[in-house]
Formats: structure tokens, sequence, C-alpha cells
């Protein structure tokens, strides 16, 4: 199971990366594995501020679909477009080309209250 030292998770099992002020937002590699073959990727949340644990876009895969859920609170700024033709990124590289969205973090002190690597391995 791929899980980086450098992100924070939720327990819905989004991860986190921060740039300053700019998270960069996707679901964890165990996430993908459990949902099996991602078929599509419906986000209708950019330009809205959301708070944390509120849905942000749903993911369908083959066998389900499920609700993507916001770690901090922010405002969706950016869509990862290339998920629209090739939504199965997501499973091929969750942490990388297969990112969902990127958010401007209202607070960034909320990140403390996600969960580490070694709390998430606990979790799963």
């Amino acid at each position: 199971m791929n899980i980086p030292d450098n992100l924070f998770y939720t327990k819905d099992h989004e991860w986190l990366s921060l740039d300053g002020a700019i998270a960069t937002v996707g679901i964890t590699d165990f996430a993908q594995k459990e949902l099996g073959d991602i078929v599509f990727v419906d986000v209708d949340s950019v330009d809205e501020e959301l708070e944390v644990e509120e849905a942000f876009g749903t993911i369908e895969a083959v066998k389900t679909v499920s609700d993507m859920f916001m770690p901090v609170k922010g405002t969706v700024i950016e869509l990862n477009e290339e998920l629209d033709g090739e939504p199965e990124l997501i499973n091929k590289d969750p942490y990388g080309k297969g990112w969902i969205i990127k958010i401007k973090v209202a607070d960034t002190s909320e990140v403390d209250g996600l969960l580490t690597p070694d709390a998430y391995k606990e979790l799963i």
C-alpha cells in the first residue's frame, strides 16, 4: 500500500498536499483499490467555498458511486481536466497525475487536524 510521508489524510480516504494556501486533493491508493476501475469523476463545485467534510463531487467506479469530501474549508479553484477523458489516471497514479481538485484553503491551521501518514496507516 502506497502512503506517501509528505501528505495529509482524512478518515474518508482523501489526501491533501499543501503549498502555501493552495492544496491539491485526491483519493488515496487504498480508496482507488477499494473502488476498482474508475470510470467517471464529477466535480461541480469549482469556484464554491465548501466546509470541512462537505461533498465536493462524486467518483464513479464499475462497482459503485462515492462522494468525495473536503479535507479542510476552502474554495475549489481548479479541477484536473485530464480526468474528463482519462478517469483511470486515479487508478494508475492516485498521488500524481490522478489528483482531483485544487483548493484555496481558508485556514491552513486546519491541516493540523488531518491524519498523519502513520495515523492513516493505522486507520486502514
